[in-house]
């Protein structure tokens, strides 16, 4: 293990396999897990790769360490998404999910990272791969969650929509659909900044990180931000090219890091070093005013 350090934050780097290394980690002692673990039958060239029909087996122990070393009031946040195999996509995303439940995880939330520069292409019976899944996992219903951290601006449809209100806009205006969902509109009025929906739109990062899957620094920070606070612990127990442990120390949380292979981890002890000594503040990765050309349902649906 090698241990660094920025202003008042301790990084720990681990070279191990995270099955070996976690059982060193204390019970309920890490505040956020957030990780991109390899996927299935893919990095062949760096992982060796995992057969899709294997993956729960092969991920479900490790998964129950991670589930020991999170606290009651924590989060794992896992980025993932399924292969495609002879025409159809395999089910061992959703089949680890119903695992996971019986092990004793909640599954809370997911969220989708838009991937604004995919790679451009053309299948014969599919369009461009454009999103991720990132799932959202708790030990507990209530668990430590500060939504005022990545609130983002209102935009620029409120000046125009809110400037004349209408007796139906000033009061809760349920769905003619009889869905449950409804709106009130004057909510808005005098609003600068709102809740952001569960789409994040940020663009990747790969072929300078010397890393085949190397997501952007905003996407862990943004979760950073959302779960955790100062000095809290923070888990990558697939850390690739050391990503979460930058955004954590640059956010002013701790964090841990495992990394089973020399050369990705010589490669995040690297970056750490590269980018903390930049001395540059995190600034999380600006979401894409999509909002703008929604209709008044579906801003209703992500702002209430």
């Amino acid at each position: 293990m090698q241990t660094l350090t920025y202003k008042n934050t301790k990084a720990d780097f681990y070279l191990a396999d995270c099955l070996e290394a976690l059982k060193d980690i204390p019970t309920n002692s890490v505040d956020l897990i957030i990780t991109s673990p390899p996927y299935s039958d893919q990095r062949n060239g760096s992982y060796g790769g995992i057969h899709p029909d294997k993956y729960v087996e092969w991920f479900l122990p490790r998964t129950s360490e991670l589930l020991r070393v999170l606290k009651p009031t924590g989060t794992f946040i896992l980025n993932i998404k399924e292969k495609v195999i002879n025409g159809e996509r395999h089910t061992y995303v959703l089949n680890l999910i119903h695992e996971m439940r019986k092990q004793g995880w909640l599954w809370t939330e997911e969220f989708i990272w838009h991937k604004r520069n995919c790679h451009p292409g053309k299948w014969p019976n599919r369009f461009r791969d454009a999103w991720e899944r990132l799932l959202q996992f708790n030990k507990n219903k209530k668990f430590n969650m500060y939504q005022e951290t990545v609130m983002v601006p209102i935009g620029d449809w409120a000046k125009t929509r809110l400037k004349n209100l209408s007796e139906t806009d000033k009061r809760r205006d349920d769905s003619k659909v009889g869905s449950g969902f409804g709106k009130n509109i004057s909510n808005w009025v005098g609003k600068e900044m709102v809740y952001p929906s569960n789409v994040l739109y940020l663009a990747t990062e790969s072929s300078n990180k010397n890393h085949s899957a190397t997501f952007p620094l905003s996407l862990p920070s943004w979760f950073i931000k959302l779960f955790t606070k100062t000095d809290d612990l923070v888990l990558d127990p697939f850390l690739g090219s050391g990503t979460t442990l930058i955004s954590a120390s640059l956010l002013g949380r701790n964090s841990i890091g495992i990394e089973i292979l020399q050369e990705y981890y010589d490669i995040a002890i690297e970056r750490f070093h590269e980018e903390t000594s930049k001395k540059q503040s995190v600034t999380v990765g600006k979401l894409t005013r999509i909002e703008e050309n929604f209709s008044e349902n579906q801003l209703s649906l992500l702002y209430g």
